[in-house]
């Protein structure tokens, strides 16, 4: 069970089945890097907080199990998870821009760290930003940054870098609003693949969030994890309560 909380969390950070309400399109040829990218960043919105209920089934080469998950995010401040299975809380998480901590009540152990575990876990550097930006349905990386080539694929415009380094990243856009439908890392000396994909979207307070997420990660094993949101409310006032027992044994994650 250890493993199965700790991979779990370990996505979830980084890291739904409703009706698609949100109108898409299919891409064209005629449509230039530029125009992806700030149809993209102008789905941007403001918010305090946001409080997600949801529900998710994790599954790998053994075993699968369905948990459930409040999420509290305080903007560009604190995401925090409290994980449930079979309606009993099992693990709690809380992440800052500097701090990386969860502790889990089946063997009674905690972690913390910074962002090197995550970043090392799926092969690319991560922060606070990248984090949030993932439960938000926003692109991974700050797309303004880099040079990127586009094409069509599956329908979708695909942005894409030259492949010139160990790592490489596509990210794919639908084409009625340049909602995210698709990112992918993949890290090919150590045989690593994430792959996250937004199949649909909610308009929620004329903002929009994604109704699932499906993350897959290929490494050792092979992980998927779908989540599916239930219920999300904005800028209410909510608590982060976060306290490691005090007879809990600290672990480290490779």
């Amino acid at each position: 069970m250890k493993s199965i909380i700790t991979a779990f969390l370990v996505l979830f950070l980084i890291g739904c089945k409703s009706k698609q309400s949100v109108a898409t399109a299919v891409a064209d040829d005629n449509t230039e890097v530029t125009k992806i990218i700030n149809g993209h960043y102008a789905n941007e919105f403001n918010f305090k907080t946001l409080n997600i209920r949801a529900n998710a089934k994790y599954e790998d080469d053994k075993q699968s199990h369905s948990l459930s998950a409040d999420i509290r995010i305080k903007k560009d401040e604190i995401i925090w998870i409290n994980i449930k299975m079979i309606g009993f809380p099992v693990a709690k998480a809380l992440i800052t821009p500097t701090k990386v901590s969860y502790y889990e009540k089946i063997n009674n152990t905690y972690f913390e760290g910074d962002f090197t575990i995550l970043s090392n876990w799926i092969g690319t550097d991560l922060d606070f930003q990248k984090v949030q930006n993932l439960f938000l349905g926003k692109a991974i990386d700050d797309l303004t940054k880099d040079k990127w080539i586009s094409e069509i694929n599956e329908k979708l415009f695909k942005l894409s870098k030259p492949a010139n380094s160990d790592i490489t990243k596509d990210f794919y856009f639908e084409a009625a609003n340049y909602l995210l439908k698709k990112e992918t890392i993949t890290q090919a000396s150590q045989n690593r693949m994430l792959e996250i994909k937004y199949p649909s979207h909610n308009e929620v307070d004329k903002m929009f969030l994604p109704n699932e997420i499906n993350i897959k990660a290929t490494q050792k094993d092979n992980i998927s994890i779908d989540i599916e949101y239930k219920s999300t409310t904005f800028n209410e006032n909510l608590s982060y309560s976060y306290s490691v027992p005090s007879d809990y044994k600290a672990i480290e994650i490779d």
